[in-house]
């Protein structure tokens, strides 16, 4: 059978990848065609178009690249129509999957979503949206269930991917040589995979660096943005190291870490690695999340625990004196450090078992063969 994945960002690629493996093992036969990432082609499909001529964030810049959005949706929505896959498969990026979602049911193709949009964080009526559009819904997070029982959606919670990810994770145990890093404990700084995190975050997590002479720091870049990006920015700080799409083995090394929020701070959590949570985004952009948004937290770790675990820096609040406070709160010999590990195993008993993209693969080909021999 055919199927086609639309991934917009550089987690989903990843999730979209371990799918695609599960997809394969319950249907050998499978034709996969995608819009995604280096990591999906790996896993055997086709690569129409890369998450990085896609990858906008915040309102002001989606806005200034408006134009761009529509002609790539119309061609993947020409695409589409001409391979007419057995089921469209949908990897969270809300803002344009739920548009393929509304197309591709108009056209009559069955609609599979994996990794729920985030509408419990704000603009939840769009829950009705996705009941109207979406064949089958597959979550992610143990929170969604009840969410969307509200709205009389029954979803399919198949656990978390991401605890697939870290089970199939070897550590390098050449990893700290290879970077020359010294017996100093290692502290990691995740400044996320998008250009303007990047350049909003690190320079306030690189400063805080300075009140730390005992530590040293490792940045976690990543291969789809320019290496001169990070050089620029680390110009002032040469001895700070770095290491690239390796964020794994060095949060495997670190005593701590500085994470922007996402996907990376409940990856962080879930390697038991104590965390500051730290944002920033334009101004414009924070102004209207900020009256849109429905929830009392921005980072995972503190929505599926429903309390505050870890320590999350927000817009003015992201400066080096906060930073540096919050940091030292969580290095060894602080309590707060223990208590924020006890949290962790609050978040870890929620989460569930591994097994989530095989879960989801099966019954996406399940109901994929149901609904053609129907």
């Amino acid at each position: 059978m055919k199927y086609y994945l639309i991934a917009g960002e550089r987690s989903g690629d990843l999730h979209g990848a371990n799918l695609i493996r599960a997809i394969r093992r319950h249907d050998p036969a499978a034709q996969c065609r995608a819009y995604g990432g280096e990591q999906m082609e790996e896993a055997g499909t086709v690569l129409v178009r890369h998450y990085r001529e896609m990858a906008f964030m915040g309102f002001l810049e989606v806005a200034k690249n408006l134009g761009t959005i529509r002609r790539i949706l119309r061609e993947c929505q020409a695409d589409v129509l001409q391979h007419r896959p057995d089921a469209l498969i949908l990897i969270d990026y809300a803002g344009f999957n739920l548009r393929m979602a509304r197309f591709a049911k108009k056209h009559g193709i069955q609609v599979f979503y994996y990794i729920s949009p985030k509408v419990w964080a704000w603009n939840q009526r769009r829950a009705l949206k996705i009941k109207a559009t979406v064949d089958r819904l597959f979550t992610i997070l143990p929170f969604e269930t009840e969410f969307f029982a509200k709205y009389d959606y029954d979803v399919s919670y198949v656990g978390n991917p991401l605890l697939d990810a870290l089970a199939d994770f070897k550590p390098n145990p050449s990893f700290r040589s290879t970077l020359k890093l010294d017996d100093r404990p290692v502290i990691a700084l995740l400044p996320g995979s998008r250009r303007q995190e990047i350049t909003s975050i690190l320079p306030v997590m690189l400063a805080a660096t300075r009140q730390f002479p005992n530590y040293q720091f490792v940045v976690g870049t990543v291969g789809n943005l320019p290496s001169p990006l990070y050089s620029n920015l680390m110009a002032g700080y040469p001895t700070v190291k770095r290491v690239n799409d390796a964020a794994y083995d060095l949060l495997h090394i670190a005593t701590a870490a500085l994470v922007t929020s996402g996907t990376a701070t409940l990856e962080t959590a879930l390697l038991n690695i104590p965390q500051v949570v730290c944002y920033r985004t334009t101004t414009i952009s924070y102004a209207i999340a900020k009256s849109l948004i429905a929830v009392p937290f921005i980072s995972l770790v503190n929505l599926i625990a429903n309390r505050e675990v870890v320590t999350e820096l927000i817009q003015s609040n992201l400066n080096t004196e906060r930073v540096t406070d919050a940091l030292q709160a969580i290095l060894p010999g602080d309590k707060r450090r223990e208590i924020q590990l006890a949290g962790y195993a609050e978040v870890q008993a929620k989460m569930g078992e591994p097994g989530a993209s095989e879960r989801a693969g099966q019954q996406m080909v399940e109901l994929a063969k149901a609904n053609r021999n129907g």
